[in-house]
């Protein structure tokens, strides 16, 4: 598991994921998160809450990716900008790492009285 090391304090890639997905889906226009087909697979002590999300480090601060699955009438640009901004403030007040990007990847979009599957 990747870590990094800053202000003397050790945070582990994976601890920062549900701050990330906290925060995404606090925003109502986001449907869910939309992972891969390995996020699917349930494993023992991975937290469900990180599908869809992966953080790494970068030359100036941490890259994070988010797959999201948006509501029928969002307004994608806006969406997209609103959630950079979210997200980069909450990471950045919680865990005082810096993040030099979130990038939202829209995966599809969630139709009125679809039915999950």
């Amino acid at each position: 598991m990747p870590n990094d090391e800053q202000n003397g304090s050790k945070i582990a890639y994976d601890e920062i994921a549900p701050f990330v997905g906290a925060s995404v889906l606090k925003n109502k226009k986001v449907y869910k998160l939309s992972g891969s087909f390995t996020d699917s697979i349930p494993l023992i002590g991975k937290d469900s809450s990180s599908k869809g999300i992966k953080i790494s480090k970068g030359e100036e601060g941490l890259i994070i990716d988010i797959n999201i699955i948006v509501e029928y009438e969002a307004k994608i640009p806006q969406l997209a900008w609103e959630l950079q901004s979210a997200v980069k403030n909450e990471i950045e007040s919680e865990t005082e790492q810096k993040v030099s990007a979130v990038n939202i990847h829209v995966q599809g979009v969630h139709l009125p009285g679809e039915e999950e599957e």
